[in-house]
C-alpha cells in the first residue's frame, strides 16, 4: 500500500525541523565558543597588562627606596659627621647667608635626619641579601615620618617591613601575578586607588577555560564580565603608570640634589681641615659653602619627608608639588 503523501510530507517536515534544530544548535555552540574565546582573550590581555604595570611600578618604588637609603648612607652620613665638628654656626651675618637660612635644617629636622641616616645605614646590608625588600618598598613609597614612627631604630625597620607585608597597595606591587590569581596578599585582594580588584578576579575563574560552555547566554555574560574586568584593570594600570612616573621623578630629583651636595660636603671637610671648627673664623665664602651644604641637606630632607602614596594607595598631592617648590626655594636662596 502506498505511503500516504500526507505522512511523507509530515516525515520530511519533521526531518527538516530536526536538521534545522541541529544546525541552530551547532551555530549557537560556535557562537558560544567564539564569545567565550573573546572573553578569554580580553581577560588575559587585561591581566597581563596590569601585571606588567604592577612590576614596573614596584621596581620604580624599590629604586626610589634604594636611592633614599644610598643618599642617607653615602652623603648625609659624612655631612652629619663634618657638620657636628663645627661650633658657633650662625648664618645671619650677611644677606646671602640669611637667605640660605630659610632652607637649612633646624634642630628637630637635623635630629630626624640623623635618625633616618642611622636607620638607612642599618638597612644597607639587607639590600644585597633581599632581607629588607619589604622595608625598602615602604621606604620608597612613604615619607620619613612613617619610617620614624617609633623611637627605636630597630623597631622602625621592623614596622616598615610589617607595613609592606600588611598594606594592600605595597603587597600588590610586590605580590604574585594576577594571571596566577594572586595579588601578593592572603585572600587575593588589593586596594589600589580606591579600586577593589579582588571581586573582579573571579572573572578569571569564570571566563578562562569556559570554552566548554554550550550556553550562549552564559557566554555573553562572561563577555560582559570580562569587559568590566578590563575597565577596572585599565584604571589600575593607569594609576600604576602614574605612580611609577612620580617615583622616577623623585629618584631623578634626589640624584640631582646629591650631585650638588657631595662636592659641598667635600669642600666643607677641607675647610674644617684648614681652618678648624670655629665657624666664626671662616671667610664669607667658606661660611657660604657650609650654608649651601646645610641648605642642600634641608632640601633632601624635604623630599625624604614627602610620601608619594597615601594609605589608600593614591598619589599624594604634596608629592606633585614638592619638587617644584624645592627647586624654587633653592633658586631664591642662591
Amino acid at each position: 500500500m502506498p505511503i500516504p503523501l500526507l505522512f511523507i510530507g509530515a516525515a520530511v517536515a519533521t526531518g527538516v525541523f530536526g536538521v534545522g534544530k541541529s544546525i541552530k544548535a551547532s551555530v549557537d555552540q560556535k557562537e558560544a565558543n567564539d564569545t567565550n574565546e573573546r572573553a578569554d582573550n580580553i581577560v588575559k590581555y587585561a591581566a597581563n597588562k596590569i601585571d606588567s604595570c604592577r612590576k614596573n611600578c614596584g621596581t620604580a618604588i624599590d629604586n626610589l627606596g634604594t636611592c633614599k637609603i644610598n643618599i642617607l648612607d653615602n652623603s648625609i652620613k659624612p655631612f652629619i659627621a663634618e657638620f657636628e665638628k663645627l661650633n658657633h654656626v650662625e648664618l645671619t651675618a650677611s644677606k646671602g647667608l640669611n637667605e640660605l637660612q630659610k632652607m637649612v635644617l633646624d634642630k628637630k629636622n637635623f635630629t630626624e635626619l640623623k635618625e633616618l641616616q642611622s636607620m638607612a645605614t642599618s638597612m644597607v646590608g639587607g639590600i644585597a641579601s633581599g632581607a629588607m625588600a619589604g622595608a625598602i618598598t615602604a621606604f620608597g613609597a612613604y615619607g620619613a615620618a612613617g619610617a620614624l614612627a617609633t623611637a627605636s631604630t630597630g623597631t622602625a625597620i621592623a614596622s616598615l617591613s610589617g607595613a609592606a607585608a600588611t598594606n594592600a597597595t605595597l603587597a600588590f606591587f610586590g605580590g604574585g601575578s594576577l594571571a596566577a590569581g594572586g595579588l601578593g596578599m592572603a585572600g587575593g585582594t588589593a586596594v589600589l586607588g580606591g579600586l577593589v580588584a579582588g571581586p573582579a578576579l573571579a572573572v578569571l575563574g569564570i571566563v578562562v577555560g569556559a570554552k566548554a560552555s554550550a550556553n550562549k547566554d552564559k557566554a555573553y555574560s562572561n563577555l560582559a564580565k570580562a569587559k568590566e574586568f578590563k575597565e577596572e584593570m585599565d584604571a589600575a594600570s593607569s594609576l600604576c603608570i602614574a605612580i611609577r612616573k612620580r617615583a622616577n621623578m623623585f629618584n631623578r630629583f634626589l640624584l640631582s640634589l646629591n650631585s650638588v651636595f657631595e662636592p659641598l660636603i667635600y669642600e666643607m671637610g677641607e675647610i674644617i681641615k684648614k681652618n678648624g671648627t670655629d665657624f666664626r673664623k671662616f671667610s664669607d665664602n667658606e661660611k657660604k659653602t657650609v650654608a649651601e651644604a646645610m641648605a642642600m641637606a634641608g632640601a633632601i630632607k624635604s623630599i625624604l619627608d614627602t610620601p608619594i602614596l597615601d594609605d589608600d594607595g593614591n598619589l599624594t598631592q604634596e608629592s606633585e608639588m614638592i619638587v617644584e617648590a624645592t627647586k624654587a626655594k633653592l633658586e631664591s636662596s642662591t
